[in-house]
């Protein structure tokens, strides 16, 4: 059947507030045309991100009602960890209350001054945290990454070339090798079992510890299964092991493929790493059993872990980016091409080209789909990447819009609304106008700086 269906039924709405272009207008204004700022009730659509704004199921609910609130030794924590472990099998399981604190764990053991840490490319968090150390991140991934419209499988892939002589260049400076999967800041593209394995094997060729991001384990591990060869017949739970089973180490936002509204863990296997994390857990996030989390999260946390590699799901999920990509792309609209796996992207930059880069092409266009249609966006570009430590400004790689949907949130006719938005917008678009910051913060400002309107 063409027809995409959600493999699920729905027990309990939520209602949307329908609200008027005018007072739209208005919202924006008051929050200096920064996305972050507005009041989540008068945003129709909301996929500014797909972190921690899924609806949980009824079996998620159910754990919730079990969970014990014990300080030390709760037996939810000891469910929680063997859930983990049985997809990832790491000796050590530490949980946080989200994927930015295991981030600025892991950078309290591995970062500071003068270290430079690389990865296929870092998203805001963890070059935040690292850079909160004192030590510089790097990307790599291969060029076809960095190429909206090429048509590579796995352009989330590292290019080893590149990692190789970097190792061989950097030496001691680098203190561990990072792998992002899926590849968030490149458009959600996954990565291939053997870059993997391949980026493994340099990282201890060279001596290095590698630690995977595993924020889109799940997504990632269906694309190996349907695009790498080889992989095809096996289950996702086996594809995601052996991901994991050759490296050092993890992060995670399990508010992204553990179905988690709250969550996040470090994973290791070396014990004086996992001891020097969990004493910086204790000082910052909790007793190591419930690492900032109640009972009821871990819970749902383990019960999420069970959902996630379910195949029905996860070719549902896929496939409603890839049909608003398709939608999109036969509109003229350009796409990061082929779909990711948690959201779709939009080439701001090539779309509304006659705004300059450090004009914020991505976020002319956010706010503009925010006014036309009360869907929120978040912008992927030069206002997220552009500022460099040393106070300069330079263009990002790409200039993105990012439309990140929530798991098992919105219907069919949600993503044909949005596609509808995108139609009226094309009549539009040249008029619009960039933007200036006016006023942000030392680091990650995209979350709360102000802009105001260059002109049209």
């Amino acid at each position: 059947m063409k027809t995409i269906i959600e493999p699920f039924r729905i027990k309990s709405v939520e209602p949307i507030r329908l609200t008027r272009r005018d007072e739209r207008e208005r919202y924006l204004a008051a929050t200096g045309y920064n996305l972050f700022g507005l009041h989540a009730d008068d945003v129709l659509i909301d996929l500014l991100t797909d972190s921690g704004t899924g609806a949980m199921s009824s079996m998620q609910w159910a754990a919730v009602m079990s969970g014990d609130e014990s300080y030390a030794g709760s037996p939810s924590f000891y469910r929680f960890e063997a859930a983990v472990k049985h997809l990832m099998p790491f000796k050590h399981v530490i949980p946080t209350h989200q994927g930015r604190a295991a981030e600025a764990i892991l950078f309290s053991v591995f970062g500071g001054e003068g270290r430079r840490i690389p990865s296929n490319t870092h998203f805001d968090t963890t070059r935040g945290n690292l850079e909160a150390s004192g030590a510089f991140g790097d990307d790599l991934v291969i060029a076809e990454g960095r190429d909206p419209r090429a048509e590579h499988p796995f352009k989330g892939n590292m290019d080893l070339g590149l990692l190789e002589d970097y190792l061989g260049r950097h030496g001691d400076a680098v203190p561990l090798v990072m792998l992002t999967i899926t590849n968030n800041a490149g458009g959600g593209q996954p990565v291939s079992l053997a870059n993997i394995r391949a980026v493994a094997e340099l990282a201890h060729r060279f001596g290095k510890p590698f630690f995977i991001d595993g924020c889109r384990f799940a997504e990632n591990a269906w694309f190996i299964k349907t695009r790498e060869p080889g992989q095809a017949q096996r289950s996702i739970e086996d594809i995601v092991r052996d991901c994991f089973g050759v490296a050092d180490g993890m992060t995670m936002s399990a508010k992204k493929d553990a179905f988690g509204n709250i969550g996040g863990w470090i994973a290791v296997n070396d014990d004086v790493v996992a001891e020097r994390s969990r004493q910086h857990l204790i000082r910052t996030e909790g007793f190591p059993t419930y690492g900032g989390l109640a009972g009821r999260d871990l819970e749902a946390l383990a019960q999420g872990l069970r959902e996630i590699v379910d195949e029905d799901y996860l070719r549902y999920r896929i496939r409603t980016n890839a049909y608003i990509v398709e939608q999109l792309d036969a509109m003229g609209i350009p796409v990061v091409k082929p779909a990711g796996g948690h959201a779709v992207f939009i080439d701001a930059r090539a779309w509304l080209d006659h705004i300059a880069p450090l004009q914020y092409p991505g976020q002319a266009l956010a706010v503009a789909l925010y006014e036309l249609a009360g869907i929120r966006s978040c912008e992927i570009g030069t206002v997220m990447f552009g500022s460099q430590p040393d106070g300069s400004e330079r263009p990002a790689a790409m200039d993105l819009v990012r439309l990140a949907f929530p798991r098992r949130t919105y219907t069919q006719s949600h993503a044909d609304y949005v596609i509808e938005a995108f139609g009226e917008l094309a009549a539009t678009k040249d008029r619009l106008g960039g933007y200036r910051i006016v006023s942000q913060p030392q680091r990650m400002r995209h979350f709360t700086c102000r802009f105001e309107k260059i002109g049209a």
